[in-house]
């Protein structure tokens, strides 16, 4: 029997989902976008507090999309970024009410990276590599990378890594902002399942409103995404008038 292109075990209200095909570096063909989705959807509905996302292997977190398959069937990269598409694997990360973690093991590149930006936040080894090669492979991003770096680590170095393809080391994408920490690759995945511990024992209800509430916001202009922090927080205390923001 084959082996599942996922993996997906939950304890202590923590979902590790493992993408499962480290001999060609985790690439997503459409299959395991399929049973990611799926994954994810379980992880929802067996109410995961949080969620930790890596790869099998050392080599890589995920290469990004399996250029083979594309090669052989072009019309699967606009299936793999139309929004609702059941192949989607970064908008049903967008679905998850609860924090996504991306353990960041290896290599992360091209749509790789966009599915780790995709997560709320990245624990990287300290043998991590990011690139970004969608100029060398002549594929334009679709799930948001040439949108999210820049607000990341900033334009001009958003526009180094989208131009030159050129890979960062995990000291200099901690020191640049695109991951949280660099840790030990042997401490990397107990380390990501105590932050992802720490964040289950909160209130579900309470934590999945404030993800919400910071996933939309930083979509939003500072003055937009104030303004949506005070309705949610009158929403939340059953207050018609607006409340005092000052030293709260």
């Amino acid at each position: 029997m084959a082996e599942p292109l996922v993996l997906y075990d939950l304890k202590d209200h923590v979902a590790l989902i493992t993408l499962n095909r480290p001999q060609v570096m985790n690439a997503m063909s459409r299959a395991l976008r399929g049973e990611l989705v799926a994954a994810l959807a379980r992880a929802g509905a067996e109410q995961a507090r949080a969620i930790v996302l890596t790869g099998a292997g050392e080599r890589a977190f995920c290469a990004g999309l399996d250029l083979n398959e594309i090669s052989a069937e072009p019309n699967s990269l606009a299936e793999a970024v139309t929004p609702d598409s059941p192949v989607n694997p970064v908008a049903a990360i967008g679905r998850c009410t609860c924090p996504v973690i991306a353990a960041v093991n290896g290599v992360v590149m091209t749509g790789g990276l966009e599915l780790m930006l995709a997560c709320d936040m990245a624990i990287a080894a300290d043998t991590a590599r990011f690139a970004d090669t969608h100029a060398r492979v002549g594929v334009v991003p679709g799930w948001g990378l040439s949108q999210k770096l820049s607000r990341i680590i900033g334009p001009g170095r958003a526009r180094e890594m989208h131009f030159s393809a050129q890979p960062l080391d995990a000291a200099t994408a901690e020191r640049w902002g695109l991951v949280n920490r660099v840790v030990s690759s042997k401490d990397l995945l107990d380390q990501t399942l105590d932050l992802a511990r720490a964040m289950a024992a909160h209130d579900p209800d309470n934590l999945a409103k404030i993800t919400d509430l910071v996933r939309l916001g930083w979509e939003l202009p500072l003055g937009d995404a104030m303004a949506l922090e005070a309705e949610r927080s009158r929403e939340n205390y059953g207050q018609a008038q607006p409340v005092n923001l000052v030293g709260k």
